[in-house]
């Protein structure tokens, strides 16, 4: 099997980031943590579970994300988020793949996403299709510094899946939701010139929690269905009603730092 680099960045996660990396390490022979400022022991346990650490401040997801793999010795890089696992599928589809004649540029994993120690199979949520593993040379992160992905031209989707936990109970996804999500999409909306008016954090509430709920058939997904759709709703609205309060109220707007967004 052709060489791999595993890449992953970090900010505060001394729960998550051994696991990681020993998921990365069953396929991967370097190990690159990219870290940006952590106050936790992460940068420890990244360096005990044998991984190469990059100090770097905080750009934004694609920025960020171009650290390590411009650092890793080898041409393929699998770029996972802290709080991913591969699965014994996954591991077995990557080491069966022939990367050093490879015509494909990137191979992307379906993704688990989890509220506590739940899969959720509904709300768009899988199969959630990203690319983790990419041939640097020829493609990377996009510089989008919120939810970046890889613009591959010849990708590859694999028949296997990886883990991510996303949030750690339901109170979690509320409250990013309604806290640092719904704040950094509205100071990115404001500073791109995006205007809000009376009508905006409602229509968009609804809009989001109907797709959610009944196009992309949260219904089906019990309590947790419903509460992915109402989040959704909640983030959706709240960022425009912030928006609006950006464009409204000097004070706020003041008081706001635009130069912390990321």
């Amino acid at each position: 099997m052709a060489a791999i680099t595993g890449v992953v960045i970090t900010l505060d996660e001394a729960d998550n980031i051994e696991a990681c990396l020993a998921s990365l390490a069953r396929v991967c022979d370097e190990l690159i943590v990219v870290d940006s400022g952590s106050r936790d022991d992460t940068v420890v346990r990244a360096e005990a579970s044998g991984a190469r650490v990059i100090h770097q401040p905080y750009l934004g997801d694609g920025p960020q994300k171009r650290v390590g793999p411009q650092a890793a010795s080898h041409r393929w890089v699998l770029s996972l988020d802290a709080d991913e696992r591969l699965t014994d599928e996954a591991v077995a589809a990557i080491q069966a793949l022939d990367l050093d004649d490879a015509s494909h540029d990137a191979y992307a994993l379906r993704r688990r996403n989890f509220i506590g120690s739940r899969w959720i199979r509904h709300c768009g949520w899988y199969p959630d299709y990203c690319i983790r593993l990419f041939d640097r040379d020829r493609t990377g992160f996009s510089d989008s510094r919120q939810h970046a992905s890889v613009p591959a031209t010849n990708p590859q989707r694999l028949d296997a899946d990886l883990e991510h936990y996303s949030f750690a109970n339901l109170a979690e996804l509320f409250g990013k939701a309604s806290g640092r999500f719904s704040n950094r999409a509205a100071k990115i909306m404001y500073l791109k010139g995006k205007r809000a008016n009376g009508w905006s954090p409602a229509l968009h509430g609804a809009n989001a929690f109907v797709r959610k709920y009944l196009f992309q058939r949260g219904f089906a997904g019990g309590l947790d269905g419903v509460s992915v759709a109402l989040s959704a709703g909640v983030n959706a609205y709240l960022k425009y009603a912030k928006l609006l309060e950006l464009q409204r109220d000097a004070k706020v707007r003041d008081a706001e730092d635009f130069d912390r967004i990321w």
